[in-house]
């Protein structure tokens, strides 16, 4: 079997892949973990480059072996068991991923962490930094994606200035998380009423249940932004349950707080055009993560997240 020391070593940040399969077999064949779907009768087999991927989501109708398994953990890669569309099996807010278990992970990131955690004002402090984040990728990336502004998302119109100036001031001034939650629901809203309005999708209600196309794009970006998350935070060595937003007694919450740094900026504006365009869950998954290499958002969160831990590290030193 391949080992570790063979898988050609590339950087979390900068890995390309995520996989959603579903109604195949996943297993280990001659050194490398493939996947068995049948066509026309006839077996085929496609190759998984486990050591450029971040995560795999198994879907409805799929099996992995225990070979597979050990391999992708070499190869640090997250996999997570989900429902149809990369939505979830049995809750509307939960995944259950399961992660290698390597121990050699870095330290300094997570006693950074606990260095501002258990401060509420630290945290509070974390939580708004992670809020003007998400507004400046918005803005970054809307100003420069030729195909964001031909859609009609132009971040030059003053609607959008306006709302994210507004949302800006009003973090800065949030005396609380509860009132940064409710100001990030409140933005949120607007930008799905933005987009609505910019693909002709005029009367678009959000609905996690829904059937309609703009809401199941919404859950399947969504949860592919879920996944490049989770996977920062298991390099990072930082545990899901350390939130500086979405409640301390959410068990997986911080991956959460790290997926809204891109889920505006990038899931949104393409899930309301790829239900304009009638694409389908295929088309719109390969255009989400397209996305997701083209303006770095794995390396984004990376870059945040590991900002947020060590800045309490980095006053301390200069103290001394």
């Amino acid at each position: 079997m391949e080992q570790l020391t063979d898988l050609k070593v590339i950087l979390h940040s900068k890995r390309a892949n995520i996989y959603y399969l579903e109604k195949c077999r996943v297993m280990q064949k001659d050194g490398r973990v493939l996947y068995l779907s049948e066509a026309s009768k006839e077996l085929q087999y496609w190759n998984i480059p486990i050591a450029n991927t971040t995560c795999l989501l198994l879907g409805t109708g799929t099996s992995i072996t225990q070979a597979a398994m050990r391999m992708l953990a070499q190869a640090g890669v997250l996999v997570g068991f989900c429902g149809n569309g990369a939505t979830p099996l049995l809750m509307a807010n939960e995944i259950e991923w399961l992660t290698p278990q390597s121990e050699y992970r870095p330290t300094e990131y997570i006693q950074g962490w606990m260095r501002f955690w258990f401060d509420d004002a630290k945290r509070l402090d974390a939580a708004k930094v992670f809020q003007k984040t998400r507004i400046g990728f918005i803005k970054k990336v809307w100003s420069k994606d030729r195909e964001l502004k031909m859609e009609g998302f132009n971040i030059s119109d003053p609607t959008v200035e306006e709302m994210l100036d507004h949302a800006q001031q009003a973090i800065e001034e949030a005396p609380s998380v509860g009132k940064l939650l409710q100001i990030e629901a409140e933005l949120t809203k607007k930008l799905y009423k933005y987009a609505a309005q910019v693909t002709g999708q005029s009367g678009f209600v959000r609905e996690h249940t829904s059937v309609g196309l703009a809401n199941e794009f919404l859950n399947h970006g969504n949860y592919l932004a879920y996944g490049l998350a989770a996977t920062t935070l298991w390099v990072l060595g930082i545990p899901h349950g350390f939130a500086v937003m979405h409640g301390k007694t959410r068990r997986g919450a911080l991956v959460f707080d790290v997926a809204d740094l891109v889920k505006d900026a990038l899931v949104l504006p393409w899930a309301f055009i790829a239900a304009k365009e009638r694409m389908d869950e295929k088309g719109f998954r390969s255009q989400c993560l397209q996305t997701f290499v083209e303006h770095g958002a794995l390396e984004f969160m990376f870059e945040q997240v590991k900002e947020i831990a060590l800045q309490h590290q980095d006053a301390e030193k200069s103290a001394r």
